[in-house]
C-alpha cells in the first residue's frame, strides 16, 4: 500500500493522533487557526489572513509552532469549481503544486466531497461529510482507508459539545498531520463556517475528551 503525501517527516507517526483545531476568530471564515496536541503543545498555526473579505485572498499559510512555513495553499484561478494547490514551503514563482484539491460538485451548500490528488504519490482521497457540522471523513479512493477525521469536540468533564470554533483532528496512524491540516484549511476557504452558535460552551481549547 502507498504512503500517503509526506510534508514532513516530524508530523507522520506510528499511531493515530488527536489534534484539537481551534478557529481564532468567531466572525469570519478562516481567520486563522491554532492547534495543538493532546498535551497542550502548539503543533500547528495559522495567522489572520482574511477578514470579511478573506475570499478575495489566493494564498495561505501553514506554519509549524515557531513559525516555519510548511505549505503555501494558493487558489487556482480561473476555477469554477474552486480549485486550490498546495505547495512545499514557502511558494516561489515557477514552483510546481505537490497537490491539488477540487469540489466534486458545484451545486449545493452541502456537497462537501472534495478529491485530493497527491501529486508525488499519484494517490487519489475523498474527503466526505458536512465540513460546516465539523462532520467529515478523508479516505483514500481507491481502497477506503480512513486517513484523518474532522470531528465536534465534546469536553469530557462536563459532556457538553463545544462550539463549532474548536474542533478534533484524528490523524491516523503514517498519515501526515501537516497534509491533513493543510486539507482543513482548504475546506475552510472552500465552504466557510455559516454555522458557529452563539452561546456554546468554550472551554482550553486543548482541553482533552479521553
Amino acid at each position: 500500500m502507498k504512503g500517503g503525501l509526506l510534508v514532513d517527516n516530524k508530523f507522520s507517526h506510528g499511531q493515530d493522533k488527536n489534534l484539537t483545531v481551534r478557529k481564532t476568530s468567531l466572525f469570519f471564515a478562516g481567520d486563522g487557526f491554532t492547534v495543538y496536541d493532546c498535551k497542550g503543545t502548539l503543533v500547528f498555526r495559522v495567522d489572520s489572513y482574511g477578514g470579511p473579505n478573506n475570499r478575495d485572498n489566493d494564498e495561505v499559510v501553514l506554519m509549524d509552532a515557531h513559525g516555519r512555513c510548511l505549505l503555501t495553499l494558493r487558489r487556482k484561478r480561473p476555477s469554477l469549481r474552486r480549485r486550490w494547490e498546495g505547495y512545499l514551503g514557502e511558494r516561489t514563482d515557477g514552483q510546481k503544486p505537490i497537490f491539488g484539491v477540487r469540489r466534486s460538485s458545484m451545486i449545493g451548500r452541502n456537497s462537501v466531497t472534495v478529491e485530493v490528488y497527491a501529486e508525488y504519490e499519484c494517490n487519489e482521497y475523498l474527503i466526505e461529510g458536512n465540513f460546516g457540522q465539523r462532520s467529515c471523513t478523508v479516505v483514500e479512493a481507491e481502497t477506503r482507508r480512513k486517513v484523518a477525521e474532522i470531528r465536534r469536540k465534546v469536553d469530557a468533564s462536563t459532556n457538553v459539545m463545544l462550539g463549532k470554533d474548536v474542533f478534533s483532528l484524528n490523524v491516523k496512524a503514517g498519515f501526515d498531520g501537516a497534509f491533513a491540516m493543510g486539507l482543513v484549511l482548504v475546506l475552510d476557504q472552500i465552504y466557510g463556517d455559516d454555522y458557529v452558535e452563539v452561546g456554546e460552551e468554550q472551554v482550553h481549547p486543548y482541553a482533552e475528551d479521553h
